[in-house]
């Protein structure tokens, strides 16, 4: 059950999500939703010390179950010697065996990783979020909490795939930094430029494909230790 500061909290981000919505990042005030909300700035403030924090609240609340789905393929195939019984995860977990094709479940994570990066509702918020780094910390705190999580994730993921043999032995964040890069890579001129940033599930599939078998020739096992 609910209680009432988590009500409270909640109206302020559905309230929030409109005003942004409707005036942008730069054009919102603390003041105009606390006006909506109904109260005073000290209460808006209590719950969320800065416009920066609420904006990313707002966006997390909206695109928190896509990103822990887009992140399961990698969590329920990552216990391995070293993980099982951490924070991150458990031994409910399916391990990734060596008959496991590390390829297919790169792919799975890539086209829904894609797919959420370059959805319209997180492609406005991306070029806002860009827009708006120079001028406040909305960045460093989207950031923060958005690929640098991701990437710590992944890099996990790929640790635990080093350490199986399936992947040479390299600096896993690095290798992480390296994936994201790839999976974008045909993509990312157009999201920056704004030009045909519509994207298929076929376009998806295809420079997900491209990207993995990248990713894979460069990291894959070497000769005589697969």
């Amino acid at each position: 059950m609910r209680t009432k500061s988590d009500v409270k909290r909640q109206a302020i981000l559905d309230i929030a999500a409109q005003v942004f919505q409707e005036h942008g990042f730069e054009r919102t005030s603390m003041s105009e939703i606390s006006a909506r909300v109904g109260g005073s700035k000290a209460t808006l403030y209590s719950y969320f010390p800065s416009k920066e924090e609420l904006f990313f609240e707002a966006l997390h609340r909206s695109t928190e179950v896509e990103f822990e789905a887009t992140h399961r393929a990698l969590a329920e195939s990552a216990v391995a010697a070293g993980t099982a019984g951490t924070d991150k995860f458990d031994a409910t977990h399916k391990a990734l065996s060596l008959s496991d094709d590390l390829g297919a479940v790169l792919r799975e994570f890539g086209e829904r990783f894609i797919a959420l990066l370059y959805s319209e509702k997180l492609l406005a918020a991306r070029r806002l979020i860009i827009c708006e780094s120079e001028r406040s910390q909305l960045g460093r705190i989207c950031y923060m909490r958005g690929p640098q999580r991701s990437q710590a994730q992944v890099a996990e993921f790929l640790s635990s795939a080093m350490q199986q043999g399936k992947l040479r032995q390299a600096d896993p964040k690095i290798a992480a930094l390296h994936l994201r890069g790839l999976l974008e890579s045909e993509l990312l001129d157009r999201f920056l430029f704004q030009i045909d940033i519509t994207v298929s599930k076929a376009e998806i599939k295809r420079v997900v494909a491209n990207a993995v078998d990248a990713f894979m020739a460069a990291y894959g096992p070497l000769p005589g230790h697969s």
